[in-house]
């Protein structure tokens, strides 16, 4: 299970949730769940986050502290991420499982919500697009920062012409089983150039290397992989309900091209925003758009539902 280093103070500092469970999924694996925000209030719209590879529900402190204000508001740390043990089987099957066992946990038949998915959380929303839960929940979808394919031959994490070259190094770097060790100011500005924008505040750095040093080396390696190989191109067209796109034009992980693919794909495209000068880690350096999308997302999609059937 990760080590909890999360900021303690500021608004990337988590808040802490009106109640905790666990979700079990088909295999067993157990999952850290948090609700936030009016849970008993029929009004309310649900939103469900899934976060990236080597993150935690603590990557979402901005989005939660802004939405739980008049949302209900569903995070959980993937299996091995977080507070969530991790698990023997590492694959984007399990990924689809897992988020299906959050919604039936967490939200009552027939209620919806906006699912939104960072990175390896958009993955595991696209491997669920054909699942019966999701379908049932999820009345609108927000992908941030993420793709379906090709991940290590489209990254720019090495600053060098594509090629055979570019992917070994990157799959070299990408799955290393070296340990990050703690976060010093060598290791804050080599995650800032590999997965932030530029611009990037200090605070906005230390809140993301806090969280992704947390994850255990194990965890990192084995989903490493399972991204290398990752293709979910025929899922992406399985995700019918309204979905929108986010990505940062300055995003080496997962690169612009990827969030225009998706856009393409997608069924019912709910809009594509490219951030200028944004990495990878759109909900914290872009917080506020972030939220005001799950929040457009929400009124039109969710809200209207509620006042429909009231």
């Amino acid at each position: 299970m990760s080590r909890l280093t999360h900021v303690k103070s500021g608004p990337y500092s988590p808040s802490a949730p009106v109640r905790e469970l666990t979700a079990v999924s088909a295999d067993g694996a157990r999952l850290h769940v948090e609700v936030h925000g009016p849970v008993d209030d029929p009004g309310a719209p649900a939103v469900v986050l899934a976060h990236g590879w080597t993150c935690s529900t603590a990557y979402w402190a901005a989005q939660i502290r802004d939405l739980a204000a008049d949302h209900k508001v569903i995070a959980y740390d993937q299996r091995g991420h977080g507070r969530s043990p991790a698990h023997t089987t590492c694959t984007t099957d399990a990924l689809a499982d897992d988020l299906e066992a959050v919604l039936a946990a967490t939200l009552e038949s027939g209620e919806k919500a906006v699912v939104v998915g960072h990175s390896m959380g958009g993955m595991t929303v696209i491997a669920a697009s054909g699942r019966e839960r999701l379908r049932e929940h999820a009345a609108a979808v927000l992908l941030c920062s993420t793709g379906s394919s090709r991940l290590v031959a489209e990254s720019l994490v090495v600053p060098m012409r594509a090629g055979r070259l570019r992917v070994w190094l990157t799959r070299r770097i990408l799955g290393a089983r070296a340990p990050m060790g703690p976060v010093t100011p060598i290791a804050r500005r080599i995650l800032k150039y590999a997965t932030m924008g530029p611009g990037s505040a200090p605070e906005m750095v230390e809140a993301c290397a806090r969280i992704v040093h947390a994850c255990p080396r194990q965890v990192r390696y084995a989903w490493s992989h399972v991204l290398d190989a990752l293709e979910l191109d025929h899922a992406v067209r399985e995700l019918t309900m309204p979905t929108a796109v986010i990505v940062g034009t300055a995003d080496r992980m997962t690169p612009a091209v990827h969030a225009r693919e998706l856009a393409a794909a997608l069924p019912d495209c709910a809009g594509l925003t490219e951030l200028p000068g944004i990495g990878h880690m759109t909900p914290i350096e872009a917080p506020e758009l972030v939220s005001g999308r799950i929040r457009e997302l929400a009124s039109a999609y969710v809200r209207a539902g509620l006042k429909e059937g009231a």
